[in-house]
């Protein structure tokens, strides 16, 4: 039920369950929000690891209702932004103060938590700045400019998920290790 603060020199799983009980406990009402379990799935896969997600049913072999409805949202926003967790590796640009960083094969992915109030988000870490940015939710492109405080990419006024906004950056240095 722990993440590590940073990514580990070789595979990795983290086993998390969605309340606080390995199995099915009626007085168990302690249940995990759905942005506490994808914030912390691309957690994990910002630092190299997998999520194994334990779901617990009761005596009659139903998987409780708080456990599908959680499990029904991780699945949509999947959905939009599983590109940016399936077959990612850990970023080498380590953990920005607005969410997380995925890679894989040329493409570095931010993660975004906290849209930023001013539509400009600096890539902390990033030196070069990519050949293209786009939200992964629509596929538009956003401007990217290099700025004395590092690349910004400058976003739309609204996020296109209240949990986590993934920004697609193509080339340039992103993805190489």
């Amino acid at each position: 039920q722990q993440v590590p603060d940073k990514p580990l020199p070789y595979p990795w799983e983290t086993c998390m369950t969605i309340n606080d009980n390995w199995g099915f406990q009626s007085f168990d009402d302690n249940w995990k929000s759905p942005q506490t379990l994808i914030r912390t799935l691309v957690d994990i896969a910002s630092k190299g690891g997998n999520l194994l997600l334990n779901v617990g049913p009761t005596s009659q072999g139903e998987i409780p209702f708080e456990s599908v409805a959680r499990l029904r949202e991780m699945g949509q926003w999947m959905r939009v932004n599983g590109e940016a967790i399936y077959g990612t590796t850990a970023s080498r640009y380590g953990k920005p103060p607005w969410g997380r960083y995925t890679t894989k094969a040329g493409v570095t992915y931010a993660h975004v938590f906290d849209w930023p109030k001013n539509g400009k988000l600096l890539l902390s870490g990033v030196k070069d700045a990519p050949a293209q940015a786009y939200l992964l939710a629509d596929h538009k492109p956003l401007a990217i400019a290099a700025t004395d405080s590092g690349v910004v990419v400058t976003l739309p006024r609204n996020a296109p998920s209240s949990i986590a906004s993934v920004v697609t950056l193509v080339g340039g240095s992103q993805g190489r290790r």
